[in-house]
């Protein structure tokens, strides 16, 4: 236990200080009989600024000059500890797989019954993810706890106050300030439980949690006679573990795009044809390494979407716009492969989740060997790296009811999605969610990348070592985002060198690398 605690203290300490460790330094670092964080605090303080991903090699320098501190080196005989397997490589490899999408598991039951159905799916997966932490031993259900604190309270034997500890899990109902702290009810299909968060600490960490996502809550049952209450003394989200994301063998890069909302007046075509330009050039060594375009919805700007969207539009029959939308992507190179989900500008269902956009509607792009048309979320891995790629209307219910959130800062919002490991928790707001058999928004694989976008403003974070990454848009600023004071930051694309993780912005308003 003390050696798994200080291999978890190196990688801490490297994530904190903005590095990541390669799959094969990491291998080694743990069969090494040594300070791990030792090592790794001597490998960044002897690296060059801007190399921030730590390698089998900077372990081997570190050990060579240091051999008086290790006591022992214990080689794993399955695991070749060869340069070769982690330099970047100028391979056109791109291997790719669809580990998810929802088109084909689309299975809407109408009415109660539906969303009866779709909670209790989301109730089942979210507690199978709590179930890995060590306190999911201790689950109570709520009507078990309350039948047994009742008959505490009740008893006709001698009454003595008693303090008793309980571990509950349910969907959070609702929350409310009170004069005594925040109050929440929470739900898990056997009874509903009111309890309250006392202290400044456990306020504020349930403040930021979203309504309708499952929590975990460790309760001190507060049994007397005068009173009976549920206070929280630990909250846990589902959320992601720190980890380490996995990377390509081969230095590929993948760009990450998403609201062209072509057919606006606002829509940037100039910068966009840069853009497409750029992809079929052979300007540089990083346009030759990329192989994947990831394209985050919002392909059009639709029709009726939104009051008054006439006179914001260029060309007013949905028809036209998906037509020269196809004009513009048919341009993409064709040993680039893309990957296309819809938003709710595009054609289909504007429920969540979303199947791929229709055939019918875009079929020359199904015709496209270089094109795969996905569902709205859609979890895909491309040279061993997955990326979550979600177009991102559940962020608007996310920033209205998270204190602290805005627009300017989409990637903390996409943060608490990972938390909650829920694409679109909230329910009844402004995000329409399809009453489905399965709850397809759950997030039960940990991705390497989260890309979504939606909210039009670039944000690149690393979160508990996921890249979060909100790509922007191609629509200059609109009517509705300067009266909601949206600041757009359009004509911008975003590549990940899949070897490193490493976000670079590409500026089609200057065409300069950031």
């Amino acid at each position: 236990m003390a050696f798994q605690k200080e291999i978890l203290n190196a990688l801490t300490l490297a994530i904190s200080k903005g590095y990541q460790i390669h799959p094969d330094a990491f291998a080694m670092l743990k069969n090494l009989e040594i300070n791990a964080s030792e090592i790794i605090g001597d490998i960044i303080r002897t690296k060059q600024k801007g190399d921030t991903l730590i390698v089998l090699e900077d372990i081997q320098n570190i050990i060579m000059k240091d051999k008086d501190k290790i006591t022992n080196v214990v080689v794993d005989p399955e695991i070749i500890y060869d340069d070769t397997n982690y330099h970047p490589s100028h391979s056109d490899e791109h291997v790719y797989r669809v580990i998810s999408d929802p088109t084909s598991k689309i299975n809407t039951i109408d009415g109660v019954e539906g969303y009866t159905a779709l909670f209790r799916s989301r109730f089942e997966k979210l507690l199978h993810i709590l179930a890995l932490r060590p306190s999911s031993k201790r689950i109570t259900r709520i009507a078990s706890l309350k039948q047994t604190a009742r008959s505490k309270l009740h008893s006709t034997t001698e009454y003595r106050a008693t303090n008793s500890v309980s571990v509950v899990a349910g969907l959070l109902m609702s929350k409310h300030f009170r004069k005594n702290g925040l109050e929440m009810v929470i739900d898990d299909y056997t009874g509903i439980l009111n309890v309250i968060a006392t202290n400044e600490e456990l306020r504020k960490q349930a403040s930021i949690l979203a309504l309708d996502q499952m929590v975990m809550l460790e309760l001190e049952n507060q049994n007397n006679k005068a009173m009976h209450s549920f206070v929280i003394k630990n909250i846990v989200s589902p959320d992601i573990p720190e980890h380490l994301p996995t990377r390509s063998k081969s230095e590929s890069y993948a760009v990450l795009i998403s609201d062209l909302h072509v057919g606006s007046k606002y829509f940037m075509e100039k910068e966009f044809i840069k853009f497409l330009m750029w992809l079929s050039s052979d300007a540089d060594d990083i346009v030759r390494r990329i192989k994947f375009l990831c394209i985050a919805g919002d392909l059009i700007d639709g029709i009726g979407i939104f009051p008054h969207q006439d006179k914001e539009l260029l060309e007013t029959n949905t028809d036209k716009q998906i037509i020269h939308v196809i004009d513009l992507l048919t341009k993409i190179p064709k040993h680039i492969k893309v990957f296309v989900i819809p938003g709710n500008h595009d054609p289909g269902r504007r429920a969540l989740p979303q199947p791929a956009i229709p055939r019918n509607d875009s079929n020359k792009l199904y015709s496209l060997n270089n094109f795969t048309m996905l569902g709205n979320p859609s979890l895909i891995e491309l040279n061993g790296v997955k990326i979550l790629m979600y177009h991102g209307q559940g962020l608007d219910d996310i920033i209205a009811a998270t204190p602290g959130l805005t627009y300017s800062k989409p990637a903390e919002a996409m943060k608490i999605l990972l938390k909650a490991r829920h694409l679109s928790p909230i329910y009844g707001e402004h995000t329409p969610i399809a009453p489905e058999k399965d709850d397809m928004m759950v997030i039960t694989e940990v991705p390497d990348i989260f890309h979504s976008g939606h909210v039009h403003v670039i944000d690149v974070q690393n979160y508990r070592g996921t890249l979060v990454v909100n790509s922007g848009a191609w629509q200059a600023q609109t009517n509705f985002q300067r009266t909601m004071n949206i600041v757009p930051t359009p004509g911008i694309a975003i590549l990940v060198n899949l070897a490193t993780l490493r976000p670079f912005q590409m500026d089609f308003n200057q065409q300069t690398i950031m």
